[in-house]
């Protein structure tokens, strides 16, 4: 990297610098599953499509205390727009500049093989040095580990997975982030279940004779089936005679994968599907839209942040990677929070790291009944008095 802050040519990727330039804006939501409530993330996107919208080249005017503090994020495949993981990362790293006048930089990488790559291209940069460099999601992992190796003087954040050397131990200049994303699963799961028993209408969605639900996921691979795990034990806490199908899109940015999957699963008589597909998610709320049926949404209140899709977002598992991100960058910059680099941190129900939040148009119609039972099975999984499996058996 240059000293403006430029890179070589020959990588391919979207470039954004953040200054001091306007606030981030805040929504009320509708009401959690016993939560607090907390900044909601809004992609820049087109919410119709769920890709990311051209980004322009820019320099903003940095606030004059915090002018040699700068953060590299380097996001998830997918990249910003999803109005889901991505977006919620990129809602701290706007959270911290607003906030302390920082600077930071994004970095969409359109392959896996590119992520190492811009990851060291910002813990190299001189003339100015980057603070901190943060990997956005579990395929960041084991870029993060080499370059933290190269790197021992950087600051690394890595979150949805571990950094450590080649014996395990982990790294002294990374923290590590991970969610107990199985545990809010299982609150949407509670709720999905609950709902499919009972004859349901609210916005333009309504449930069927049938006991069924779905899930859609992205990419088969061990945190996406945290999420299933979790969501299939929430709907047999409600009725084991609940029938729950699901399959996977192979990725977080096809849309239109995610709208065939969902249909299918709606013409077979599925009330509610629920997605931790990222971008693929927005053909999941098409499908819903289209079929009369109910979706659930993942990582941001999607009922806020993709609002043409409130009529059928019962609910969304909000994941706070937001939190994560911004407190990481509040430690180094004034010290509030403690920046726990060689530790891993994990964010569950307890820790505020996930939650479930009613969908802002369907929230006030679920019966309160309904909603009595999910702050009770939230309380008993803070208690430890309900184990949610990680896995799938």
């Amino acid at each position: 990297m240059s000293g403006d802050g430029t890179r070589p040519s020959s990588v391919s990727r979207r470039r954004l610098l953040g200054g001091a330039a306007s606030a981030l804006g805040t929504a009320t939501l509708a009401g959690c599953f016993g939560g607090d409530d907390s900044d909601s993330a809004a992609g820049d996107a087109d919410p119709t499509t769920g890709t990311a919208t051209e980004t322009t080249r820019r320099t903003t005017t940095e606030r004059p205390q915090n002018t040699d503090a700068r953060v590299g994020m380097v996001y998830a495949l997918g990249g910003l727009g999803d109005n889901s993981f991505n977006d919620m990362a990129h809602a701290g790293a706007k959270k911290a500049r607003d906030r302390f006048g920082i600077n930071f930089e994004n970095a969409e990488p359109s392959s896996a093989e590119e992520i190492p790559t811009l990851q060291r291209e910002f813990a190299a940069a001189q003339s100015p040095e980057t603070d901190l460099v943060c990997g956005i999601g579990f395929a960041q992992a084991s870029g993060i580990a080499s370059n933290a190796m190269a790197f021992p003087d950087q600051q690394f954040l890595l979150v949805d997975g571990t950094a450590t050397d080649e014996s395990g131990a982990l790294l002294p200049n990374v923290a590590s982030y991970v969610f107990e994303e199985h545990q809010g699963s299982f609150q949407v799961g509670h709720l999905a279940g609950l709902v499919t028993q009972r004859e349901f209408s609210a916005g333009t969605g309504a449930t069927t004779d049938d006991l069924a639900v779905g899930f859609v996921g992205g990419v088969d691979v061990p945190l996406i089936r945290k999420f299933e795990a979790g969501f299939r034990a929430g709907v047999a806490r409600a009725s084991e005679a609940i029938e729950v199908r699901s399959a996977y899109a192979d990725s977080f940015a096809d849309p239109d994968a995610g709208e065939r999957l969902a249909g299918e699963m709606y013409a077979d008589g599925v009330d509610i599907v629920y997605h931790a597909a990222g971008g693929t998610g927005i053909g999941v709320f098409r499908a819903a839209q289209d079929a009369g049926r109910f979706a659930i949404g993942v990582d941001n209140d999607q009922s806020l942040s993709v609002p043409e899709y409130s009529d059928v977002i019962l609910a969304s598992m909000v994941k706070h990677v937001d939190k994560a991100v911004f407190r990481s960058i509040a430690s180094l910059v004034d010290r509030k929070f403690r920046f726990r680099v060689g530790t891993v941190n994990a964010l569950g129900l307890l820790e505020g790291g996930v939650r479930a939040t009613y969908g802002t148009d369907i929230g006030p119609a679920i019966p309160d009944d309904v909603t009595a039972q999910l702050d009770a099975s939230r309380r008993a999984v803070i208690k430890n008095e309900i184990e949610v499996p990680s896995t799938l058996s």
